[in-house]
């Protein structure tokens, strides 16, 4: 299906442009989004208005972006989810539940496509996840994934202090280590500087040697 693009869909045309797509991603997606109208007789005589008009919205839409953007920059995401022993959670975060999240916040639909996070979040804890707002705005906004149970600040706080923890126990090993490995070295020097002994026997004084000659002599 032809179609004339009204505004910028990333990867696929930008707005003015006219392009053969699958006619259930025309009627599903572009058409319903007012993303594209049908190329038609009356749309294609009025290209050249709907490009300009495109490029005004790519305009308008890159300056609302880097504002969401500057205002999103910095902020955490707070999701409450069920989790068992060990912090397991009882299934994973989604960029789906990212991007509703985000919505709720904003108060403005937020698509999940525009979302990336790691790999199977499925425990608690603090993780990045990074958000395409335009092409040529991206961000990160930090998801605090907690238990049910515990208000996001006191989980914080417990994060915090098992770091602490982590952090005390990496200083000791490394200390140990190092003490350890400064024995090592002393004992080995010690080694090196004992005096050394030989087996093998002196050769008798020269004198002696000159006396039997003096002898045989006489």
């Amino acid at each position: 299906m032809k179609v004339v693009f009204l505004e910028d869909v990333e990867g696929v045309a930008n707005g003015g442009e006219v392009k053969d797509v699958r006619p259930g991603f025309a009627r599903n997606y572009l058409i319903p989004k007012n993303l594209a109208v049908i190329a038609t007789h009356d749309s294609l005589q009025r290209l050249d208005k709907l490009k300009n008009q495109a490029e005004k919205d790519r305009i308008k839409k890159l300056n609302d972006m880097t504002l969401l953007g500057e205002k999103l920059t910095g902020t955490r995401l707070d999701l409450e989810m069920r989790s068992g022993p060990g912090g397991r959670l009882y299934g994973s975060v989604t960029n789906t539940i990212v991007a509703d999240k985000l919505s709720e916040l904003l108060e403005t639909d937020i698509d999940k496509r525009l979302i990336t996070i790691p790999d199977s979040i499925r425990n608690v804890g603090l993780f990045i996840a990074k958000i395409r707002l335009h092409q040529e705005v991206d961000i990160e906004v930090e998801l605090l994934v907690h238990p049910t149970d515990i208000d996001p600040e006191t989980f914080v706080q417990q994060l915090a202090d098992q770091k602490s923890s982590s952090d005390e126990i990496e200083a000791i090993d490394i200390e140990s280590s190092s003490e350890l490995d400064s024995t090592s070295a002393e004992h080995f020097s010690e080694e090196n500087n004992e005096p050394q002994h030989s087996d093998e026997t002196e050769p008798e004084s020269d004198s002696n040697t000159e006396s039997i000659v003096d002898e045989k002599k006489s």
